[in-house]
């Protein structure tokens, strides 16, 4: 079983900052209003918090032997082709300028390193998943495949572009 998991968690920074924000708020707020409201406000804001953090990092990556699940996606594993893992300037490239607006994305900025997996399955207009992953090699691998050209040289079918590797 070619088994892989992996949840995209928001960094500790982030929650670091966060909380050092919402604390900026209460300092602000403790002077202005009565101790209470800044604490009830506070409390909230803390809760908001967490509930944005937690949801925003919940999306899972999971490989089993006939499904690729990314967030709310699901496509069986027949249906992939060419993998591609994508080191931090290919992955910029490929979520940015070399986009294509009908893939499908699950793309994290605080995860520099991912993934671009193509779809072979002629009814889906779907070209390729584009999945941000901090252990790319790994879910590479999970997926069975060795990468078949540099990740810069990858059409949007997941081929090899002209000029680019053969396999």
């Amino acid at each position: 079983m070619n088994g892989y998991r992996e949840r995209l968690r928001v960094p500790i920074r982030w929650w670091v900052q966060w909380t050092v924000m919402v604390a900026t708020f209460w300092l602000a707020m403790v002077v202005a209003v009565p101790e209470w409201l800044a604490w009830t406000v506070t409390a909230l804001l803390l809760a908001l918090m967490a509930v944005l953090l937690s949801s925003y990092g919940s999306p899972r990556i999971v490989v089993t032997d006939d499904w690729l699940s990314a967030g709310s996606a699901r496509i069986e594993r027949r249906f992939t082709g060419a993998v591609a893992a994508l080191d931090a300037e290919a992955m910029r490239r490929q979520a940015g300028r070399d986009a294509n607006a009908r893939a499908y994305q699950l793309v994290r900025p605080y995860i520099s390193t991912g993934v671009r997996v193509a779809i072979d399955d002629p009814s889906d207009p779907t070209p390729y998943w584009l999945l941000s992953s901090r252990r790319a090699t790994e879910l590479a691998a999970a997926l069975g495949h060795e990468p078949e050209a540099p990740a810069q040289q990858l059409g949007d079918d997941g081929s090899a572009a002209a000029g680019g590797a053969s396999t």
